[in-house]
C-alpha cells in the first residue's frame, strides 16, 4: 500500500508538471481548439507504442477514425507557427531546465543523423553518402538528412542533452523555393552553426557548441565569426582538428638575395606535429608546443582538441 501511495504522488507531481509545461504554450495559438489538438498530439507522442505517425496517436488514445484528418489538419493550420513554438520552448527550458555551466556557459550539443527512407518520392529524400567506418553500413541510402542542436542539463550524478531544434536540412531547398524563401537553402554544416547560434541567442547565453570534426570548416569559421560579430549572442566551437590540416611554421628572419620575402616555411600535416617529439619544431616555438600539446588549442572562435 505505501509503495502504491508513494507511485500515485510521483505520478501526480509529474502530470502537473507536464500541464504547466504544455499550458506555457497557450500563447502560441490564436485559437482554443487548436491548442487542444496540440496538448493531445503531444500526449500522444509521449504514449504511442510505435512509429506510424498519426495513425500510433489514434490507437493508444483511442481517438475515434473520423479525428484523423483533423490530426493532419492541424499541422498545416494558420494558428499557429514553427518559430513561436520554438521561440516559447527555448524559454521554457531557460526557465526550468536545470542547465550545465561550465565557466559561465552553457553546453550546446550538435550534430546530423541521415534515416533511411524506402519511399523514393517522398519529399526531402535524397541519395546520401554516410561517412563511416562501420562496414556493417551502406556506403550510399537513401533517405533523410536531419540536424539536430541540444543543451546539456541536469544533476551532477546525470547529464540529459534536452533537444532545441531539429528540422531536415537537405533536399527540401525547392520546396522553400515555391516560395521565394531562402530559409535552408545553405550547407548542412551551416545550418548546424545557425542553428547553436539561434539557440545561444534564444536562452539569452553565452554558449559552447560541441560538434565532431566533421563541422570544422571554413565556411563554418566564417559564418561563426560573422554571427559573433553581430553582438546578439556569443557562440564557441568545440571540436576535434581534422588530421589532414596542414600546419605551416613562421618564417626565419629576412631573405637574403632577390626575390619577395617567403611567407611560410615547412609544412607538415597536425596528426604529424602532433604525435612527434617537439625536436621537430624550430627551437623559437618549440617551448610554447611544450607547453599545449597536451591542452586544447585555443583559437578566436573555436578551440581544436588534438590528441594527446
Amino acid at each position: 500500500m505505501k509503495v502504491y501511495m508513494t507511485f500515485m504522488r510521483i505520478a501526480t507531481a509529474m502530470l502537473k508538471f507536464i500541464n504547466t509545461i504544455l499550458r506555457e504554450f497557450r500563447s502560441c495559438f490564436s485559437r482554443e481548439k487548436t491548442f487542444h489538438w496540440f496538448v493531445t498530439i503531444i500526449i500522444g507522442l509521449m504514449l504511442r507504442s510505435d512509429q506510424l505517425g498519426l495513425t500510433s496517436i489514434m490507437r493508444d488514445l483511442a481517438l475515434p477514425g473520423h479525428r484523423y484528418e483533423t490530426l493532419v489538419h492541424f499541422f498545416r493550420s494558420s494558428a499557429w507557427s514553427p518559430a513561436s513554438l520554438r521561440s516559447k520552448w527555448l524559454q521554457i527550458v531557460k526557465r526550468f531546465a536545470p542547465l550545465f555551466c561550465l565557466n559561465g556557459r552553457i553546453v550546446l550539443v550538435g550534430d546530423g543523423m541521415k534515416q533511411a527512407k524506402e519511399a523514393r518520392h517522398m519529399p526531402g529524400v535524397k541519395k546520401l553518402h554516410q561517412e563511416s567506418e562501420n562496414t556493417s553500413k551502406a556506403a550510399y541510402i537513401f533517405g533523410h538528412l536531419f540536424g539536430a542542436i541540444g543543451v546539456l542539463m541536469g544533476t551532477p550524478r546525470k547529464w540529459f542533452c534536452l533537444p532545441l531544434f531539429i528540422n531536415l536540412q537537405d533536399g527540401v531547398k525547392a520546396i522553400f523555393d515555391w516560395s521565394h524563401s531562402s530559409e535552408r537553402s545553405e550547407s548542412h554544416v551551416i545550418q548546424i552553426i545557425d542553428q547553436g547560434f539561434n539557440a545561444a541567442k534564444g536562452l539569452k547565453e553565452y554558449a559552447l557548441l560541441l560538434l565532431d570534426r566533421y563541422f570544422l570548416s571554413v565556411p563554418a569559421l566564417k559564418r561563426l565569426t560573422q554571427l559573433n560579430q553581430s553582438r546578439d549572442a556569443q557562440l564557441h566551437i568545440v571540436t576535434r582538428a581534422k588530421m589532414n590540416a596542414v600546419a605551416y611554421e613562421l618564417p626565419s628572419g629576412e631573405k637574403e638575395g632577390a626575390g619577395a620575402p617567403a611567407q611560410k616555411r615547412k609544412h607538415d600535416q597536425a596528426e604529424y606535429i602532433v604525435s612527434k617529439p617537439c625536436e621537430r619544431i624550430s627551437n623559437s616555438h618549440g617551448d610554447d608546443v611544450r607547453q599545449t600539446r597536451n591542452r586544447p588549442i585555443s583559437v578566436p572562435g573555436f578551440t581544436m582538441g588534438a590528441r594527446p
